[in-house]
């Protein structure tokens, strides 16, 4: 559980919320529902203009790394890589066989399956370097979806605004409605502005930085493997994967 964005969520929307209640506003002033339909509304259609189905379905996926980061240990994975460089010394690579079923990750399960059909170290690196770049790619893509939504709202905050000041103009003769369209004119500029620097800009910089530490920790699969393959000792294995550690 990250813990660090729902603290961040919280603590952005109560600073917004309390400096309208010490400015003697109200809550209820923010709360707009035309603005939001707009603001809301225009950016999801904006951003899905410019993304396939396969990429959104993805980026929705990768939402709730936000919350649930995926594990990614790189001590675990050193541990691991140099229990299959003991185990394959000892039983050679036909040795590692029996765990190819046990391992639940796919990408280390290729790796270990190319590592004992007896590939080249190179060619298992080549393989598995492909299969790195293609997943950093498609995980970067839908990432980009998250970028849109926070570039476009507010430009959709300013077409709100524009919109309420129509309305606004086109009601100079009728003081009831000036008043619902000057607040669906600065409510939606809020709700742009904020929607793209609370939501969307902050989440796809956190996925991005989860899909990097992902494609580290495979580059050090990577390593190790070929590593093995090569007949490392393992305790250079050990030592050349902690490289791969961030301090």
């Amino acid at each position: 559980m990250d813990s660090l964005t729902f603290v961040g969520l919280l603590f952005a929307f109560l600073a917004i919320f309390g400096g309208q209640i010490l400015e003697g506003g109200s809550i209820e002033s923010l709360l707009n529902f035309p603005a939001f339909v707009i603001v809301i509304g225009g950016t999801f259609g904006a951003a899905l203009i410019q993304t396939n189905l396969k990429v959104l379905i993805r980026a929705f996926k990768m939402i709730r790394w936000c919350f649930i980061s995926p594990i990614v240990d790189p001590e675990r994975g050193i541990k691991k890589l140099v229990n299959w460089s003991l185990r394959a010394r000892k039983a050679g690579l036909l040795g590692l066989e029996d765990y190819i079923d046990q391992e639940k990750n796919h990408f280390e399960q290729k790796g270990l399956t190319l590592l004992v059909d007896g590939g080249e170290p190179e060619k298992i690196r080549d393989t598995l370097l492909v299969d790195l770049e293609v997943g950093e790619r498609e995980s970067i893509k839908s990432v980009k979806f998250f970028e849109a939504l926070g570039g476009y709202a507010p430009t959709m905050g300013i077409v709100g605004a524009v919109l309420g000041l129509i309305q606004v103009m086109g009601n100079l003769s009728d003081p009831s409605q000036l008043g619902s369209g000057i607040a669906t004119a600065f409510v939606a500029t809020i709700y742009g502005v904020g929607s793209a620097n609370l939501l969307f800009l902050p989440i796809a910089n956190k996925l991005t930085s989860i899909v990097l530490s992902q494609s580290l920790y495979r580059e050090m699969i990577i390593e190790g493997i070929a590593l093995i393959a090569e007949g490392e000792n393992p305790k250079v294995i050990e030592s050349r994967l902690f490289s791969f550690v961030p301090r």
